[in-house]
């Protein structure tokens, strides 16, 4: 919502006025955030795209706040009864109660500092009202030093930041899992194509399409374990490292036991970070998932390329397979389908490798104690994981599952292409065989026509232990009969 709308709101509900060392703002009288939330929200108009539209993220901020309430109350820091307050106000933050509370834009100045603040403004406010006060009657739970206590935005950001990557890797991860599984269903129902392989776009050696479907099953494996392995980086928090990684302002104890219930409250094997210090400024982590997932969407992207071209066509180019038709494909030509569904997964793996950049600059970007720019760094993974996982899904469902083998195109092109002259190499040798490869060039005679009818260089027995399709898909080495 624009901060017009927040502005009208103010017009027509009672208000409240709130006050930083800035100054005092009036706030609406129905919202859970407070005055540092609405200067960030007049602050940065960036992209539209507000922390609202990231419930891991929110979801993470309360967990955050939730443990670092339970340690400090375990540490004689938080009474008890604020602490209880801060709990369950925490508690319904991470059900998902009041996104629609986190209204700043993901691109921020101030390193997180706005985004920390909203969860400590409003997990403050539902605390109040559980506690029979009114919002902004801070003397009773105030968002810096109860909601706050024992913590910094250099701990909390961070820290509920790789909590949410950690649950959107793992549902990029499910989502290329299925469209391994798609490619595998297809391989098995192509394992008797045969077809041409090609390099470099030239005639190569024979194939099955259903081994062409497997490899593109085996290359996104691959990349789930890597995925998963730099998951588990992801696991890693500063949390009681406050501004810079020193513990100050913290109880003894406090960074080991915040952590131990961050670990209870998400389920996510988290660990504190062996130097604090370097965990507040190291964006190394980030770099890491960015580029296994960049190798992720080019893996996939690529696999977009070979289904165009092997669909291309339909008369005039490969046709081996059929991608299913989605939409008339010209305002102009009649009949035309393109091939519109791996174009736009094409589109969105682009974006992906363009944030990667980002990243990287982002990353390189920290100076000191602190990487400020770890906002920018955030939003480019959030929006690369849900983006790429979208376009994944579109593939499977609209491509994937759909595509059909032409059996008959495929077969021709390996009986009439010149490539299959290498399996005669063990026979004829190398040389023999460029010179059948340059008459074929010349004449368009097949290789059969020239081998087996016109200079008899094998017999027909022969041709048919050669080439028979066993042979072709598991090919065995057979030489010249002594």
């Amino acid at each position: 919502m624009s901060t017009l709308n927040y502005q009208l709101n103010m017009s027509t509900t009672q208000s409240r006025k709130e006050h930083d060392f800035i100054g005092e703002k009036e706030i609406p009288g129905n919202v859970y955030y407070g005055v540092q939330t609405m200067r960030a929200l007049e602050n940065f108009n960036i992209t539209g795209i507000s922390v609202s539209r990231e419930p891991f993220f929110i979801q993470s901020f309360g967990s955050v706040k939730k443990a670092a309430a339970m340690a400090n109350r375990d540490c004689g820091v938080l009474d008890p009864k604020i602490a209880e307050a801060i709990i369950k106000a925490s508690e319904r933050v991470i059900a998902g109660e009041f996104n629609d509370q986190f209204i700043i834009d993901l691109i921020q100045g101030g390193a997180g500092t706005s985004v920390n603040m909203n969860a400590n403004e409003v997990i403050a406010n539902i605390g109040l009202e559980s506690m029979g006060h009114k919002k902004g009657e801070y003397d009773f739970l105030h968002p810096n030093n109860h909601v706050n206590c024992s913590q910094s935005t250099n701990d909390t950001y961070p820290t509920a930041l790789r909590l949410a990557l950690y649950r959107k890797v793992d549902t990029y991860i499910e989502t290329i899992e299925k469209l391994k599984e798609a490619f595998t269903k297809k391989g098995n129902e192509f394992a008797k194509v045969l077809k041409m392989g090609r390099t470099q776009l030239q005639d190569a050696v024979p194939m099955l399409m259903g081994q062409e479907f497997h490899g593109f099953a085996s290359a996104i494996e691959q990349d789930i374990k890597r995925l998963k392995e730099v998951q588990a980086l992801l696991a890693t928090c500063n949390m009681g490292g406050t501004a810079i990684g020193t513990m100050i302002n913290t109880p003894e104890g406090y960074p080991q036991l915040v952590t131990k219930y961050l670990a209870e409250i998400t389920g996510i094997p988290v660990r504190l970070a062996d130097d604090l210090i370097d965990a507040s400024s190291d964006t190394g982590d980030y770099v890491q998932l960015s580029g296994t997932l960049k190798r992720s969407v080019l893996k996939i992207s690529k696999i977009c390329n070979d289904l165009r071209l092997l669909a291309s066509g339909p008369r005039c180019g490969l046709n081996e397979i059929n991608l299913p038709p989605m939409q008339p494909g010209s305002s102009i030509m009649p009949g035309k389908v393109n091939p519109v569904i791996p174009e736009v997964v094409n589109q969105t793996a682009f974006y992906v490798v363009g944030a990667d950049v980002t990243i990287t600059m982002a990353a390189e970007a920290g100076q000191l104690q602190l990487n400020v720019m770890e906002p920018v760094i955030g939003f480019s993974l959030f929006t690369s994981l849900e983006y790429m996982s979208n376009a994944v899904n579109t593939l499977i469902t609209k491509c994937v599952n759909g595509i059909t083998a032409n059996e008959k195109i495929a077969y021709n092109y390996v009986i009439n292409s010149i490539g299959i002259v290498t399996a005669l190499n063990p026979i004829l040798g190398y040389e023999t065989c460029s010179a059948i490869t340059k008459e074929a060039l010349a004449t368009g005679k097949s290789v059969h026509t020239i081998v087996v009818e016109e200079h008899k260089l094998i017999t027909q027995e022969k041709w048919d232990e050669v080439y028979s399709f066993e042979n072709m898909i598991n090919p065995k080495l057979i030489s010249k009969d002594k």
